[in-house]
Parts: structure tokens; C-alpha cells; sequence
């Protein structure tokens, strides 16, 4: 079975065709996403990210099917991204989906965002039951799965880990090309002095909004140097790099601490990360150190796979199609909110 995936919850678009076949690993067979930037210092907004998906989302298509050499026959199913998400990005794909599925007489599968990013790392590290831990600009959540559900065991209690990570680099000015975070992460690795930020772990949950006040008064005292100069514990100037270092060694420690609580509460030894922020390098070095003094494996995938796809919607839509789940075209609405665990997984035992 084919199916075309088509993504576009946030700034990334994404268009995929993955092939199942019994007893076989996924076949891949085009995989392609054009990105919206904005200018530095700048977010991306609902509509002009909207804008963007509909410019370019029929030539992508178009460029999908010709790089596959799949034919319109040979299509199953049209996947797409019901939720979370922006909503004008998402509704503009999910017209696009509808006005194929009556143009080519094929049914749609509503997918979850979430469940796309898990369903795809499982398929690409080949991890079996692992905790999940989904990191992007907008959830932050600790996953495991039972009787068929996956169940969010801890998440953000205001902005997601991304979030905080893309804000400050608007705060910094720093390019938003490739991404925001990835930009971050560069400089991280030049930074050297760790600076003292509030560290909000709350059981199983997190919060990054006080991170990100704190860090962005930093900057502001580094910019203007008022009252006084920025100094570390030893006495050296702070720099761009340092406040990046500093934030991410606070927020990804937060992350490996209640990872590795849910490890222990569902006796789990395997750790799977999945979303944009999962592709930093940081992050999958810290986890792998926890996981390691576990005795267990941590899981991850490029930036292919990480980042927003469509072929995470094409496989997850795949996966519930062939258990007889279609999005009949009178529900093949889109939704804001859309939690992972209010989705019936019927392909695990």
C-alpha cells in the first residue's frame, strides 16, 4: 500500500509517499519539505505561514510524485495533519487534502502530529516500546505507550521547550535560516560560562516561561551593559554564546530528569526523542549519559525525520488505514488542540 502524506502544522511544509509491505520494513519513496522563514527577530505568523504552504504546496506535490514515479492509481489513501497546530497553516493543507481526495476518488486519514513523530522514529530506530520523549517548537511531552493509547506522562506547563529556545533567539536577533534553534545550538558549543537560571522541574511537568524572562533580562543587561556589566562566576564578560550554552544545559537537563522518572515508573530501558528539538546534538548527548548509567539505549533520528515531515503523516495515516480507520469527508476538519493521548493506536497490541 501507498500513501501520500501532506504536513503543515507550523512553518515546515511537507509532502511524502511511503509504501507497507507485509513483513517489510517502510519504503520511503519521496520525501520533501520547503520551509518558511522569517526575518531575524521575527516569528513566523498564522497567516503568512499559511500563505506560504499554499504557494508552494501543488508544486511540491507535483515534485513528489514525479521524483517517486508513483502514479495517482497506485495511491491507498491521502494522510494529513489534523492537529495541533497553527490554524490557518493546517486548514490551507487540509483543503488541499479534501480537494484531492475528490479529484482522485481516494480516502482521507486524519493523523495527529504527535503520533506521526512517534510512529516514525519507532519505524526508523526500530525501537520497540521505548519512552518517548516529543520535543518540537510547540509540545513538550514524556510519552509511554498502554492498551493501545499513548499516554502523556509529563509535559510543559506553559510554553514548549522549542518555544522558549526560538523566543530567545528573536531576543538574540539571530537567523531564523535554517532554524532558530539549530542557530542556538552553534553558539551553544561556543559558550563556556554557565550561568545560574531558574530551574522548573514540578513532578513530571516543566515550565520555560520563567527560563525565558530570566535569559532575556540577561541579554538585555549584556546589550546595554546596565546596570553594570555582564560577568560570571569568574569574573569573565559574558558573551551571546555563553547565554545560549546556559540555557540549553538548564532546559535539557529539566528534559533527561523526568524522562528518567517515566523510565523507572514503566520500567522501561529504552528512550526514543522525535521532534525538531530532538535533532540537537546536545540534547541526544545529555540523554544518552542518563540512559547509559540505566543500562539502556537512547533512540533518535536526523534532521530527515525529526524535523516536521510528510512522511510521518503518510506512515502514521498508513498504519491506521490498514486497521480500517478513514476520516469521512464531512470530519476532515483540522484542530488546534489535539492530544495525543485522545488517539485510539489499533496497529499496537
Amino acid at each position: 500500500m501507498i500513501a501520500l502524506g501532506l504536513e503543515g502544522s507550523a512553518n515546515k511544509l511537507g509532502v511524502g509517499l511511503i509504501r507497507h509491505c507485509p513483513n517489510k520494513p517502510a519504503e520511503i519513496l519521496s520525501n520533501i519539505r520547503h520551509t518558511f522563514v522569517s526575518p531575524p527577530g521575527e516569528g513566523f505568523l498564522p497567516k503568512d505561514t499559511a500563505k506560504h504552504h499554499r504557494a508552494w504546496i501543488v508544486r511540491l506535490i507535483k515534485q513528489a510524485l514525479k521524483e517517486s514515479r508513483v502514479k495517482v492509481r497506485d495511491i491507498e489513501s491521502i494522510c494529513y495533519t489534523k492537529g495541533p497546530g497553527m490554524g490557518a497553516p493546517l486548514q490551507s493543507v487540509a483543503v488541499v487534502a479534501r480537494t484531492l481526495s475528490l479529484l482522485w476518488e481516494k480516502p482521507l486519514v486524519g493523523v495527529n502530529h504527535c503520533i506521526g513523530h512517534i510512529e516514525m522514529g519507532r519505524e526508523i530506530t526500530g525501537a520497540q516500546n521505548p519512552v518517548v520523549l516529543y520535543v518540537s517548537g510547540g509540545n513538550t511531552q514524556v510519552i509511554a505507550y498502554a492498551e493501545q493509547k499513548y499516554r502523556i506522562f509529563g509535559e510543559a506547563l506553559d510554553i514548549a521547550v522549542g518555544n522558549c529556545l526560538d523566543r530567545f533567539a528573536r531576543t538574540l536577533q539571530i537567523s531564523n535560516d535554517p532554524a532558530p534553534g539549530y542557530n542556538i545550538e552553534q553558539m551553544a558549543k561556543k559558550g563556556k560560562a554557565l550561568l545560574e537560571l531558574p530551574y522548573a522541574v514540578k513532578g513530571m511537568d516543566c515550565s520555560f516561561s520563567g527560563i525565558l524572562a530570566v535569559i532575556d533580562g540577561l541579554a538585555d543587561q549584556l546589550h546595554s551593559q546596565k546596570p553594570k556589566p555582564l560577568v560570571s562566576l569568574n569574573g569573565d564578560l559574558v558573551t551571546r554564546e555563553d547565554l545560549c550554552f546556559s540555557l540549553q544545559e538548564t532546559v535539557f537537563a529539566m528534559l533527561v530528569e523526568i524522562t528518567e522518572r517515566a523510565m523507572a515508573h514503566v520500567n522501561s530501558s529504552q528512550v526514543l526523542i522525535v521532534g525538531g528539538v530532538g535533532c540537537n546534538e546536545r540534547l541526544q548527548q545529555m540523554m544518552g549519559l542518563m540512559v547509559q548509567e540505566r543500562g539502556g539505549s537512547v533512540y533518535a533520528t536526523d534532521e530527515r525525520f525529526c524535523i516536521d515531515n510528510g512522511i510521518m503523516i503518510a506512515h502514521a495515516g498508513l498504519l491506521a488505514y490498514a486497521t480500517g480507520s478513514m476520516t469521512a469527508f464531512e470530519d476532515s476538519t483540522c484542530t488546534q488542540r489535539f492530544r495525543t493521548d485522545e488517539v485510539h493506536v489499533k496497529w499496537r497490541s
